[in-house]
């Protein structure tokens, strides 16, 4: 088992990964003034404890994110953050569209539309 601070520098070190461009610090500072925990839980329990536990890729990882965010139709600022980081892992344009349109039937037609919409912009060459 981990300890608390292998599990935050493990979680840091997949933010900086997956999301760089400073990625952590917004997410600091978006949090400072309303509650600085949920940055700690995000990067120590999110990051550092389940997305680096091994079984999957980071692509699959992240395109199962992806799918909960499309299904789910309204956490539109992860959704892109989640787009962005599975192009940082390696994923392709392709894998993520097909991705978010295998979930027509089971998220509905404007969930489906909205997600691509909202990351039209992350996903045309």
């Amino acid at each position: 088992m981990l300890s608390q601070s292998q599990l935050h520098e493990r979680g840091k070190t997949l933010l900086e990964q997956l999301h760089g461009d400073g990625a952590a610090q917004a997410l600091i500072d978006d949090m400072a003034d309303l509650c600085p925990d949920f940055v700690d839980m995000t990067v120590d329990w999110a990051l550092g404890g389940i997305m680096a536990r091994p079984g999957l890729d980071l692509i699959t990882r992240e395109l199962v994110v992806i799918a909960s965010c499309v299904t789910l139709g309204h956490p539109v600022i992860q959704l892109r953050a989640h787009v962005h980081a599975a192009l940082a892992a390696g994923a392709t344009r392709e894998q993520i569209i097909e991705s978010i349109l295998q979930l027509l039937f089971y998220a509905g037609g404007a969930s489906v539309r909205n997600a691509l919409a909202h990351c039209r912009d992350l996903l045309v060459a």
